[in-house]
């Protein structure tokens, strides 16, 4: 379903000579992201002759284009008529549950943490799990979910030092934000547990589990069901579907 036509007015800046970023907010909001994501869209369902890519953001589009076949000058102010008439969904984004194991070795900052916040690890997992978190962008590496909703006592700064590998499901918490790791890599969030859903997967008809916009949920499982869940990953099994599908 469409709400209304909301006219946006973005700043336009430049980014090196064949990209524009459109800025429409300067905080993490979900009014501004879900703006985001709706003129993310509408730019790519508008055609535009040079338009190479289209990256939404917490709060910008990127716009990725050939100066050879559209000027950055016309480009802009083409968007800018378009920006004019964009519809936001008055939808929510699809709702998923993701198991996770707490702790352990993957979740190895969880009792540090917890001991930072002054309350037990199994209270950090249940204020953790109990909330429900927005996906405001996907970005960094493929598939990579950056969460919205993190409930303020959890907010925790990132390592000083990152750790140089970083598995795969990750649970994290970095700054205000959340996170679910897609592929394994450096890192200096804080990590909490860990999920046997791959949220990317290349080999899958669609490569990305979750998108922008959507809405997740945590439910705590135990080691056991963990290693069986991932042996369904690794066979090709998503694990988890959204909310509502048959």
């Amino acid at each position: 379903m469409r709400g209304p036509r909301v006219a946006m007015t973005p700043a336009f800046l430049p980014c090196g000579d064949s990209a524009l970023v459109l800025q429409l907010g300067d905080r993490i909001d979900a009014e501004v992201n879900a703006r985001v994501i709706a003129l993310a869209a509408a730019v790519e369902g508008a055609g535009i002759a040079g338009v190479l890519e289209v990256v939404p953001s917490y709060r910008s589009v990127l716009v990725r284009y050939d100066p050879e076949i559209v000027r950055g000058r016309a480009l802009e102010t083409r968007l800018a008529e378009l920006s004019m008439h964009v519809e936001v969904s008055s939808a929510q984004g699809r709702a998923w549950t993701i198991p996770v194991v707490y702790g352990g070795e993957v979740g190895q900052d969880l009792e540090d943490v917890a001991a930072m916040k002054n309350m037990s690890p199994q209270e950090l997992v249940a204020l953790h799990a109990a909330n429900e978190y927005r996906v405001f962008m996907i970005g960094f590496a493929p598939g990579f979910a950056y969460l919205g909703g993190l409930p303020p006592i959890l907010h925790t700064p990132r390592l000083q030092k990152p750790r140089q590998n970083i598995p795969a499901g990750a649970i994290g918490i970095g700054g205000q934000q959340g996170s679910v790791n897609s592929v394994a890599g450096p890192s200096g969030w804080r990590f909490i547990g860990w999920t046997p859903v791959r949220v990317f997967d290349p080999a899958r008809p669609v490569p990305f589990l979750l998108q922008a916009g959507d809405r997740v949920r945590f439910a705590p499982i135990d080691d056991e069901t963990g290693a069986r869940l991932a042996r369904r990953a690794a066979a090709g099994d998503t694990v988890i579907e959204p909310e509502g599908s048959a």
